[in-house]
Parts: C-alpha cells; structure tokens; sequence
C-alpha cells in the first residue's frame, strides 16, 4: 500500500527527473518544520521544484524575485492610509506582503542586499513578522525556498552565517543524467506539467506527518552517534568552530523526518544521519573548513564511527 508521502514522490518525480534524493531531502525539510536553500546555477530547474512542491502539497505559493532595490515593506508589506469614499475621515490599512503564504520562493536570494535578506529572519525563525511595531502570525505551514546563485557570479550578496542557519538544508540540483536529459529533450515542459499537478495532501494530513516526525524514536546508541559527530566538529575535526546546538538539533530532527520519507520507519537508524548529514551541515560549517563546504561532511563520515 503508497503512503501519502510515496505518492507525493511520484508525482513530483515525473516533473523533476532523475533527481529522487534531492527531492526526498526537500520533502523531509517541509516535514522538519524547517526551510530550504537551493545553490546552483540558473536554469537547474530549482523554480520548478518548488512550484511542483506546492502543486503536490496543496499549498498557497508566492515568489519574490530578489533584486538589488528589493526593501523589506516588499516582502512584509505595508501601511498604506486610505480615504473613506467621500469623506476625509481614513485610516491606515495593513496590505500583506507576499510573505503571508504556505510555500514561499525567493527566488535568487542573494542577489538582494542583506537588509532585505534579513527581513526574513523573523519569518523563518518564529513563523511571524512584526511590521510597524505589530507582531502578525504567517499561516501554517510555513516553508521558505530560497534559491541562490553561487557566490562567484557577479551582483551577489553573500549570505552571513547567522542567515545560513535559518536554513535546515541546503541542497543542489545538479546537471541531469543522460537518461533524464533525453526525456526532458523529448517531453513536455516541466513548469506546465509542475502548474497541473493534483495535491496528494491535505494540510491536515501534512500536519499530521509534521507531528509523526517528532514521534520518530531515537535510541541511545543513535544519539550517541549525533554527539561523536558534534564533538568532532567542535574540538577534532580541525575547523575553526563546530556544530553549535540548534545545527546539531537540526541534524537530528532532519534526520527523523528522513526516516519518514524514506522508509516510513518510526525509528532511527545511523544511516539516516549519514543520508542528511551533507544537506544540514555543510553549509553551516563552509566558512570553518579549510578545504570548503564540500569537504565537510565527507571528513565526518570518514572519521566518526558508528560503533551501534
């Protein structure tokens, strides 16, 4: 019998192909109650995906495209004073910026200034903004999808690490294989296919699977594991600083949420550390590294045992 979870894979499968783990690891972030950074190079299919992520969800969805001239009251929204037809009595009236939705895209978010980026730490943090000094809930979920071009492209801001934290994953796309590229070559658009795509849950049943996620039991010889690996990078792994305590709660819950979606298992297994470790950490601890982001993960799996 398809879970829920396996049917919304297959959906979304056949709009973005050839790339399962990545799709498993956006999937797991929404169900982590966390928000996703998507780097890679324009035209990878990242819009797509978060497009075809709302369709199958059954989610509200708002893009911002990020520019250099972006200010924070285009995001959050603003005040805006308003005549009563035929009087001069009026009063300032709240219009929502595109903010206040499920699935938000922002699209090439380092193409902004950091003012603008940082209008969204609140939103990320606590799934609210405070505008004109009143706090407004966003609805729920809640899930950022940030895109951004690699720093080494000109006209970009480099996100500061504390915006880089608000972020659960950060995952990359990648060139398609062969096969998946002929198939794109012959078929339909992907952003059409993305456009009519049924939703497999309600937002009830995506809370639900939200809640079942920190139902996920880890045992102590797992957890165990998580603390070798957080002390390596703290105090042997040679970086400049280690996983502090949100990044290390980060890994574990995201890992639960993969055990959900990729074997519908309500425990933990060491092997889900090591499937989300690259997507959670990495990013986290680029600046720390000497040998770069990617070098990160793969000296933890190499000098961490499992010993469970």
């Amino acid at each position: 019998m398809t879970t829920p979870i396996q049917r919304a894979l297959e959906q979304l499968s056949a709009v973005i192909l050839g790339k399962e783990e990545q799709l498993k690891l956006a999937l797991s972030c929404l169900l982590a109650r966390g928000h996703l950074l998507i780097e890679d190079l324009p035209g990878m299919g990242k819009t797509t995906l978060s497009h075809a992520l709302a369709g199958v969800l059954g989610l509200k969805y708002n893009r911002i495209q990020f520019t250099s001239d972006l200010l924070p009251a285009d995001i959050l929204g603003v005040s805006i004073f308003e005549r009563e037809v035929g009087s001069d009595v009026g009063r300032f009236r709240f219009h929502p910026g595109p903010v206040f939705t499920q699935l938000l895209l922002a699209d090439e978010i380092n193409r902004a200034t950091p003012k603008a980026q940082s209008a969204l730490l609140e939103a990320m943090e606590e799934g609210q903004v405070t505008v004109e000094g009143e706090t407004r809930p966003l609805p729920l979920p809640f899930f950022v999808i940030a895109t951004q071009n690699p720093v080494s492209q000109s006209g970009t801001f480099p996100l500061p690490e504390s915006q880089l934290d608000r972020f659960l994953m950060r995952i990359q796309l990648g060139y398609p294989n062969e096969k998946a590229e002929r198939e794109l070559l012959e078929g339909r658009d992907r952003r059409t296919m993305a456009s009519n795509l049924q939703a497999m849950l309600s937002t009830q049943e995506l809370a639900q699977l939200q809640q079942q996620v920190n139902n996920v039991q880890a045992s102590a010889s797992v957890l165990d594991y998580v603390q070798r690996i957080i002390a390596f990078t703290r105090y042997e792994g040679g970086y400049q600083y280690g996983l502090s305590p949100r990044g290390a709660l980060a890994l574990l819950r995201s890992a639960k949420a993969w055990a959900l979606v990729d074997g519908n298992r309500q425990h933990l297994l060491p092997e889900d550390i090591q499937a989300v470790l690259p997507a959670v950490v990495d990013h986290r601890l680029a600046e720390a590294a000497d040998g770069g982001a990617h070098s990160v993960s793969q000296r933890i799996l190499n000098s961490v045992p499992v010993l469970v």
